[in-house]
């Protein structure tokens, strides 16, 4: 023991980098063993799912996942197999996993789709971005739009995943926590933005659309990995560089909230053939009459602005089920913004992009047409993804789909509407 002792002491050094070494790989596999029993628990939970007696007449529900293997720098693949993938199989459903290959896949496979009871996205905002523009665009969306979809966040970027899981800081649990939410079966209705150019088809988005100094700073931010946590104010401090201010200017019109409709309660079964002849008379026979009086009554406002940024949101990230009316929250950010406070507030709005500071001009829209001057470059960040910045046309579809979400989740928005 002495001798042991006695070279620990002269070898002081390579002791300490060993005890620290020990140490460490004593807590990875602590965490792995964790992580184990949390898939664990999932399984059998699911398995409980999968041993649930069906009538030998009633087919399995099938479900479609839609996994994009290149999201979190190419993990997504490996995380969905160890996580999701054992959950789903035990569950009894008959699950079908259609992996994408390359960007804008997702559109096209849509497109193909034959009917199914369930969608999962497994990915991260581009995924869910692709999978909501491809189904929305489909000759039978009104159809199509009433399957309900759930998400797996197994991307870099999930904003989605704060509105429906519990927020977690190990990955594992969040994951497993998702993919139980699905078959747990309680939905919340989320609103989707059509964003529509003069001669694009329309793309569709779940959390908004982001012009300006700010997200193209923010695109910036990896090109400065090797400042490890000065990454990100790197990137806004450098972008500061350029003139300054930085302004965005633009025509804007729009129009103001509308009032919701009662939700109509889901039917259980299909109704008589008299009642669905009477449902399609009666729309042929309003449509008319409703077009001219839409175009009767609006009513545009119009806006001249001058911005370092401008953000077109939906409301889904502050989910209200007992709200009465329906709007999108455009934000317009005041350009009169010192270079310190820039890249303080990049920072803010690298973990919410849709954040609006205060002394901006805040806007409650249920549609708005926004006018580019010719020449403009630049581009838009349409719920993380780049497209070119051209004028275009928002329209918010209020409630237009239902996401799977956390029982837990759901009853504490109905809390919190009660008090």
């Amino acid at each position: 023991m002495a001798k042991v002792l006695a070279a620990l002491r002269n070898h002081w050094k390579k002791s300490t980098f060993g005890a620290c070494l020990l140490g460490w790989g004593g807590h990875w596999l602590y965490g792995k063993h964790c992580d184990n029993l949390l898939r664990r628990a999932a399984c059998q939970e699911a398995q409980a799912f999968g041993n649930q007696l069906i009538p030998a007449t009633m087919p399995l529900k099938k479900a479609t996942v839609f996994l994009n293997p290149a999201a979190c720098k190419g993990k997504a693949g490996n995380l969905f197999e160890k996580n999701a993938a054992p959950i789903l199989h035990l569950s009894g459903l008959d699950v079908t996993v259609v992996k994408t290959d390359y960007e804008g896949q997702a559109k096209k496979l849509l497109e193909l789709m034959e009917n199914t009871d369930l969608i999962i996205i497994a990915g991260g905002d581009g995924t869910v971005q692709e999978v909501v523009t491809g189904l929305l665009r489909r000759a039978d969306e009104a159809a199509f739009s009433k399957i309900p979809i759930g998400f797996i966040p197994l991307g870099k970027t999930c904003t989605l995943s704060h509105t429906l899981y519990p927020e977690s800081t190990n990955q594992v649990q969040h994951i497993t926590n998702a993919t139980l939410a699905i078959l747990k079966g309680e939905t919340v209705p989320l609103d989707v933005l059509q964003i529509k150019g003069e001669k694009e088809q329309p793309v569709f988005a779940v959390s908004g659309l982001r012009w300006g100094s700010y997200r193209d700073a923010a695109v910036k931010v990896s090109k400065y990995w090797y400042l490890g946590p000065l990454k990100t104010k790197a990137a806004h401090f450098f972008s500061t560089f350029k003139e300054w201010p930085q302004k965005h200017q633009a025509a804007l019109m729009y129009l103001g909230p509308t009032e919701r409709p009662p939700e109509e309660p889901e039917e259980k079964s299909r109704p008589p053939l008299y009642m669905r002849l009477y449902r399609r008379l009666r729309s042929l026979w309003s449509f008319p009459k409703e077009c001219s009086q839409e175009v009767a009554l609006e009513d545009w406002e119009k806006l001249k602005l001058s911005t370092i940024e401008l953000s077109i949101a939906t409301r889904n990230r502050q989910l209200d089920l007992t709200r009465t009316e329906d709007f999108m929250d455009i934000c317009i950010e005041a350009e009169s913004v010192s270079k310190g406070q820039f890249v303080q507030r990049g920072t803010q709005k690298m973990r919410d992009p849709h954040m609006c500071p205060e002394g901006s001009q805040h806007i409650q829209a249920s549609r708005c047409i926004l006018q580019l001057p010719e020449g403009t470059e630049g581009s838009f960040g349409i719920d993380n993804e780049e497209y070119e910045a051209v004028p275009v046309e928002v329209k918010l579809l209020p409630r237009k789909l239902r996401f799977f979400c956390d029982p837990r989740v759901r009853e504490q928005m109905l809390q919190a509407a009660v008090q």
